[in-house]
């Protein structure tokens, strides 16, 4: 069994303001974001210039704020926010949601693709490569929190297994982890070069799609089901499986309809080179 680090959520603070973990990790993940698409948008052949890039992840970092929130309250919370509306708004008491931020980063691109008057898959097959290393910085946030930790597990059989400080005595599954391998750095190696060779349009929003349905999926049989849910649908599902199910679904759709009708992406092929 090893011992969990027990690391400080205040990472630093600035003339006393305290500097946390938890956003540092945010701003690690806006700035990868932006430093890899202005990387793709250097590349000979792209149509891309350096304030689309600056919008796009502006826009999106908005969806992801927002989305994230409003997904939480709705998806998680429900009950609390019909008793207490105003509750949509106290961010600082935390709670946030990939899949509500997915929806709100999906209408974010709308909104820049009407202002900017590029094609929506264009879009989001540009930009859902950067989004995986956004997502393991976001799990190690939440990792170092000591929040959203795995289930119990046996130290016999799983050495690396925990005592997380605010979820008992028992050993678990650094789930936070987990995800972060998955979700976060291998999805984001299985994107990056899946998207640097030709391909179809909206190929690569829907191996996203397809990529994070299944890894999350997967990494939720040792994640602690929240404690207000627990497990939902048929007696073994979590939240999250529920949430991410549809969207293998979706990303299979959206793969067939990409290879049927194989049309290639309206920017050059050098774009999207790595």
């Amino acid at each position: 069994m090893l011992t969990y680090p027990n690391i400080d959520p205040v990472a630093f603070s600035i003339f006393s303001w305290p500097v946390h973990w938890y956003g540092l990790m945010y701003l690690l993940a806006f700035a990868s974001a932006y430093a890899l698409a202005s990387f793709r948008a250097s590349r000979p052949g792209s149509t891309w210039t350096s304030q689309q890039v600056s919008d796009l992840v502006f826009y999106g970092a908005m969806g992801v704020i927002l989305g994230g929130r409003a997904g939480y309250v709705l998806f998680y919370n429900f009950p609390q926010f019909l008793e207490d509306p105003l509750w949509l708004f106290r961010v600082w008491e935390g709670g946030m949601s990939f899949h509500g931020g997915l929806l709100g980063v999906l209408v974010a691109i709308a909104i820049f693709c009407r202002i900017h008057q590029r094609n929506f898959f264009d879009v989001t097959d540009f930009a859902a490569p950067f989004v995986p290393l956004g997502l393991m910085f976001g799990r190690i946030g939440n990792f170092i929190g000591g929040e959203l930790w795995g289930r119990v597990a046996d130290p016999a059989q799983v050495p690396w297994a925990m005592v997380f400080p605010r979820a008992g005595d028992d050993p678990r599954h650094p789930s936070q982890l987990y995800q972060a391998g998955l979700e976060g750095f291998l999805l984001f190696v299985i994107l990056w070069f899946y998207s640097s060779w030709p391909r179809p349009q909206k190929a690569v929003s829907a191996v996203f799609l397809m990529g994070y349905g299944i890894f999350r999926t997967f990494a939720e049989f040792f994640r602690q089901p929240d404690a207000h849910i627990g497990f939902d649908m048929f007696g073994w599902m979590t939240r999250g499986m529920e949430l991410s199910i549809p969207m293998i679904a979706i990303g299979l759709i959206l793969l067939i309809w990409a290879y049927r009708t194989d049309k290639r992406a309206d920017t050059p092929a050098g774009e999207n080179n790595a």
